[in-house]
């Protein structure tokens, strides 16, 4: 009996992972992870708190108390921070502005990264995960792997949509920061895994990545 399939699809803000990711779970019949929706949700839950942001000893301690359920339905994927639907709440400019520090933290990342796994570990039909760190931490043996990128306006603009019509220009240099942030963090920086194959959403539409994806896909599990 085989394995349940797990898909890893990583890379930086803006490229379509979750829209994707999430397109690829649907059409394969899997289930689906948001990981940075729970350092969204960790972020959304200090902010209420008035935890100190600037204090990694602080943000690690409050982490710890932190109840996250994660919805794994692709078609509805929820996350609950000690049993209110923070969803939407996690969007907010003021969570977009504050979760790289906070992900950053060593002890938050070993939580998470914990919690995960166990998610994982209980997706028995299979999932598809997205993040920054899934191939390369999370799950390094995960059977296909792929590292979603987007030229820098491209990942600019769509965020700028999502986020109702943001000015493009300040959405640019909010992701080139973050890029930045993520990319250099000491805890499971963002990377490409060795073996995770790149995918160029640039000039694709959205049913042209999930194709692709799903065809790296049926090249392993046919």
């Amino acid at each position: 009996m085989s394995t349940p399939l797990v898909v890893a699809v990583d890379g930086p803000s803006g490229s379509g992972k979750s829209s994707t990711a999430r397109g690829v779970a649907q059409a394969l019949g899997l289930s689906y992870l948001d990981t940075g929706a729970m350092y969204r949700a960790v972020t959304w839950a200090m902010l209420q708190q008035g935890t100190d942001l600037q204090d990694p000893a602080s943000i690690a301690g409050a982490a710890a108390d932190v109840r996250l359920v994660s919805g794994t339905d692709p078609q509805a994927p929820t996350i609950e921070v000690d049993g209110t639907d923070v969803s939407a709440a996690i969007r907010g400019a003021d969570v977009t502005a504050s979760v790289s520090p906070v992900s950053a933290v060593p002890a938050v990342r070993k939580l998470l990264v914990e919690r995960q796994r166990e998610i994982i570990a209980g997706a028995t039909d299979g999932i598809v995960v997205e993040g920054r760190d899934i191939g390369s931490t999370v799950a390094p043996d995960a059977e296909v792997k792929v590292y979603l990128v987007a030229d820098p306006q491209a990942r600019a603009a769509r965020r700028a949509a999502e986020e109702g019509g943001s000015d493009a220009e300040q959405t640019l240099a909010a992701l080139a920061r973050r890029d930045a942030i993520d990319s250099s963090r000491t805890a499971s920086p963002l990377v490409r895994a060795d073996d995770a194959v790149l995918v160029d959403g640039t000039h694709l539409s959205l049913d042209e990545v999930v194709e692709a994806v799903v065809g790296l896909v049926r090249e392993v599990r046919p």
